[in-house]
């Protein structure tokens, strides 16, 4: 937008208005955008890098019985993810009809630039608890690195029987900084969240780059304003 500059007055005499030139201040590019031919008419679209319908993010299981990762509870994935989280929260709520836990729900691109969400409870998040802790003293938080969770086996006894069970155990290495740039992008842009474990109630403990829709919106509407309409990749 230009903005417009009259003349100055003077005391004595009207000066003409010198020639003016307002800069338009050009909103930087999206780290997560990617350029891509549109064969049918030639022209090069900028598109998303990652796929996501908002509120309902593609979904990661931990099965904490067989220490095995799996999409939407068909789809096996093995015993580790690696991810460089977009987004998280640390919570206690009542979800899913498993009664009031604490929960960590953390937000990631998996290698196609599915937008995906994976929860854990328990011993588990008290684990995340412990990445986080060194994290924070080095001025770092969970979207500047990849995150590697591993199922990790343990057995107990109950009325003389044994039984085994996993909790996840996390790590974390440096992170290509384009690849982390792009998902703070992605998430100052688009709200995540997943309307499933939403309900308003909840005790949030931690929170970061997790987004609900505004008051007033249907916290459960998949619609969504530009950027998140772009094309994927």
């Amino acid at each position: 937008m230009s903005t417009k500059v009259k003349a100055q007055r003077s005391a004595d005499t009207e000066a003409p208005a010198a020639p003016t030139t307002t800069a338009v201040a050009e909103k930087p590019a999206r780290a997560y955008l990617i350029e891509k031919l549109d064969e049918a008419t030639g022209e090069v679209a900028k598109v998303s890098r990652f796929r996501y319908l908002p509120g309902h993010p593609r979904q990661v299981r931990f099965d904490a019985k067989a220490g095995q990762f799996n999409i939407g509870g068909t789809v096996p994935l093995g015993n580790s993810l690696s991810f460089i989280p977009l987004a998280w929260r640390i919570f206690q709520d009542d979800i899913l009809n498993m009664g009031r836990k604490l929960w960590a729900e953390l937000f990631y691109a998996d290698e196609k630039g599915a937008i995906c969400a994976v929860l854990f409870h328990g011993y588990s998040v008290e684990n995340l608890y412990r990445l986080i802790e060194p994290l924070f003293y080095d001025d770092l938080t969970l979207a500047d690195v990849t995150v590697k969770v591993q199922a990790e086996k343990k057995e107990t006894t109950k009325d003389g029987k044994k039984a085994v069970y996993y909790i996840a155990q996390f790590s974390y290495e440096a992170a290509d900084a384009a690849e982390v740039a792009a998902r703070r992008d992605y998430a100052r842009d688009l709200p995540i969240w997943r309307a499933e474990t939403y309900t308003g109630a909840a005790d949030m403990r931690i929170q970061h780059g997790y987004t609900v829709p505004a008051e007033g919106d249907d916290p459960h509407s998949i619609e969504t304003d530009a950027p998140a309409a772009l094309p994927a990749a």
